[in-house]
């Protein structure tokens, strides 16, 4: 008998992002084979698909599937700060134990009260001066993260080179304007990737382009370590079956667009193209990003001997909580249900992996395999050559427009032929006969 929940409110609970949750966050402790729905919509089905929050099945894997997907999964789970909100707010905190240097509460509210202020008409007011006055000690000038925001300075660009304050009393002679427009060049001096206390978290699987890294590739713990990621494919595989079973039209739009991927960036017999692993992490309030939107990412746990408690995944704008064990299935709506997880204590020697398999939807925009290991190549080519025009010291071969010059289309035909290169770029063929005439 399957236990159905349609909860009759979705709860506000954006405060509760960052934070950690616990026992008062949920109302609902589920145990037992259960499915959860949002609230209806007039004239929706009450238990439509496109309203689940959850699915959970109490021993679905087999013993054998989970050792052999903890063997050949639990080393992804490497030492990270690159997990933004879900590893916590860094409330209070002035630097990591990598040595980077936090936007501070004040350096934020600073630079987006001087861009807010660039049309305001209130004559009397020094934005620079009053914002000073909301920190007056120098250690509230230094404590980030209250705002929920977890970003640093990009450090080659600003540690030694960069004095906030004194740029501060640069700008301060300087029209609304001007100071808005040098605050926009300071921003740049902030790196997108947003940081959080350090976990033991890693993926495994395959990976999309990144702008440093501007190539789908094979993560680096799938890459070095196949034979044993491998080992995880018949417990993977029947996850995928338990998706498609439960699921099934959110199961089928995965699986629409795993066929437009090459096969050789998906787990076989699978939707799945990236598993995220946590070791033993403790996660915060927040919602997934980067999962495929009409379909669905999941979370499941394995251990070397069960011997933890807690880590509820809780649901708190449902307030309903999972005690998902191994062996259990959990199928969940995380890039639109908020979650977080209860505290974990495991005994000495024990560990308890959690795993959140998915479609990476960006891996659309991916080309065939052999033309993703092309860009790779190409990129390698440049760092390596030191007779390049654009290289220096520590360059990692990636410069702007790269992909639309002379020497990437000669670069890929020479090593995938004319049709490669018009299918990918037609524009190639385009420009070279502009050159002709």
């Amino acid at each position: 008998m399957v236990k159905v929940i349609v909860a009759e409110q979705k709860h506000n609970c954006e405060h509760l992002l960052g934070k950690f949750v616990d026992e008062s966050h949920y109302d609902h402790l589920i145990e037992e084979d259960t499915d959860v729905y949002m609230p209806p919509q007039m004239g929706e089905d009450p238990i439509s698909e496109k309203r689940i929050v959850l699915k959970f099945r109490k021993n679905y894997f087999s013993k054998e599937q989970q050792d052999a997907a903890y063997t050949g999964l639990r080393e992804a789970a490497i030492r990270t700060e690159n997990r933004g909100l879900a590893s916590g707010i860094k409330d209070g905190i002035v630097a990591t134990s990598e040595g980077r240097e936090w936007v501070t509460n004040y350096q934020q509210e600073m630079m987006e009260q001087l861009l807010k202020n660039r049309n305001s008409s209130l004559d009397n007011e020094d934005v620079i001066e009053t914002i000073r006055a909301k920190y007056p000690r120098e250690v509230d000038k230094k404590m980030a993260g209250g705002s929920g925001k977890n970003n640093v300075w990009v450090i080659s660009r600003f540690r030694g080179k960069f004095d906030f304050e004194a740029w501060l009393d640069s700008i301060k002679p300087m029209s609304r304007q001007e100071r808005a427009t040098a605050t926009e060049e300071v921003l740049k001096m902030v790196s997108t990737t947003t940081y959080g206390t350090a976990v033991n978290s890693g993926i495994a699987g395959w990976f999309d382009r990144y702008p440093r890294i501007p190539y789908g590739r094979a993560t680096s713990y799938t890459r070095d370590n196949f034979e044993k990621f491998q080992m995880a494919y018949p417990f993977l595989q029947n996850l995928a079956k338990g998706f498609k079973d439960l699921l099934p039209w959110r199961y089928g739009n995965q699986m629409e667009a795993a066929e437009k991927l090459d096969p050789r960036f998906l787990v076989p017999g699978t939707p799945f193209t990236t598993i995220t692993v946590n070791k033993t992490f403790r996660t915060a309030a927040h919602y997934d990003a980067g999962d495929l939107n009409e379909g669905l990412s999941n979370l499941l746990t394995l251990s070397n001997d069960g011997r933890y408690t807690g880590g509820y995944l809780i649901a708190p704008e449902y307030r309903v909580a999972v005690n998902v064990r191994p062996g259990d299935l959990l199928l969940i709506n995380n890039h639109e249900v908020m979650h977080g997880n209860t505290e974990i204590k495991c005994e000495e020697g024990s560990e308890r992996v959690s795993l959140v398999c998915y479609f990476r939807e960006k891996m659309l925009e991916l080309g065939s395999f052999e033309y993703e290991d092309t860009r790779y190549n190409f990129v390698e080519s440049r760092r390596l050559n030191k007779e390049h025009p654009l290289w220096k010291p520590l360059w990692n071969g990636v410069s702007e427009s790269m992909w639309d010059s002379q020497e990437w289309y000669d670069y890929l035909e020479s090593k995938l032929g004319q049709e490669e290169l018009h299918k990918y770029h037609p524009e190639a063929n385009a420009s070279s006969l502009e050159g002709f005439f």
